[in-house]
């Protein structure tokens, strides 16, 4: 009897301790365990850290900005441009030969390779927008041929040489603005003064009859893209291919070239 009780109060026992672990741990699977305070002290220095970083790059791209700026305008907020520098052009010097009684119209004349100078004065209203004023003088020898049968054929003379000169004005507007470099659009047009008698003692007669075209005044026109590279915030190099537009003989010659030269800025709007 005795121990019968005594394995009764040890069943009882074991019961209970089987019951208070049970619910311990239902408990503990319910309630997730918080962080250890070490952990916790790791992961908010690690969050400000990131938040600091992102801070500081923000800073660094905006002092580079401003940077930027600043040299865009302490390059282009200046009120006069001044150029000077050459040229080269690719141009029709005449029409050819003219026909004859029995001999048909020669053949035009070859692209005569003209050298020019060229200078040049902007004045801007703002950093992009300015008006030009454009002087150049183009200078080439022209092949006319040789054709001795032709009546209008002179022994001797069969590489003239010839000249333009012209005074040009128009808009020019920068449309790509870096601190080291600029590309701009220039549209001008002007009056043209052309010599092509000069070795014909100048006669007119003459050099018509050796296929040039008749000296005289008319129409010119360019389309230039002007790219500056500065030097400094004042001095630039300059190269500007256009296409250049005459009318000579009442017709359109549609020349291609290019000005290259030196760029000097003052004043300050």
């Amino acid at each position: 009897m005795y121990s019968s009780r005594r394995l009764a109060l040890l069943v009882a026992l074991c019961l209970a301790a089987v019951t208070a672990a049970l619910a311990q741990s239902s408990s503990s699977s319910s309630n997730p365990a918080a962080p250890a305070p070490d952990q916790a002290q790791t992961q908010q220095p690690t969050t400000g850290e990131s938040q600091g970083q992102m801070s500081v790059q923000a800073r660094i791209r905006a002092r580079r900005a401003q940077r930027r700026a600043a040299a865009i305008h302490e390059a282009y907020a200046h009120l006069y441009e001044a150029y000077a520098g050459g040229g080269y052009l690719r141009f029709i010097p005449g029409p050819g030969y003219p026909a004859s009684p029995g001999i048909a119209h020669g053949p035009g004349l070859e692209h005569a390779t003209d050298l020019a100078w060229n200078v040049g004065f902007t004045r801007y209203y703002d950093e992009r927008l300015g008006v030009t004023l454009d002087g150049r003088g183009y200078y080439a020898k022209a092949y006319v041929g040789i054709q001795p049968d032709h009546p209008n054929y002179i022994s001797g003379i069969t590489n003239p040489a010839i000249s333009q000169y012209a005074a040009l004005i128009g808009p020019t507007y920068r449309f790509y603005l870096q601190p080291k470099f600029s590309v701009s659009g220039r549209v001008m047009a002007g009056i043209e003064k052309g010599n092509f008698s000069g070795d014909t003692n100048h006669s007119t007669a003459l050099s018509t009859g050796l296929g040039l075209w008749p000296d005289g005044y008319t129409f010119a026109a360019s389309a230039t893209i002007p790219v500056d590279y500065n030097l400094t915030p004042r001095f630039a190099l300059r190269v500007a291919p256009e296409y250049y537009f005459t009318g000579f003989g009442s017709t359109v010659q549609y020349s291609r070239g290019f000005t290259a030269g030196f760029v000097y800025r003052f004043g300050k709007q």
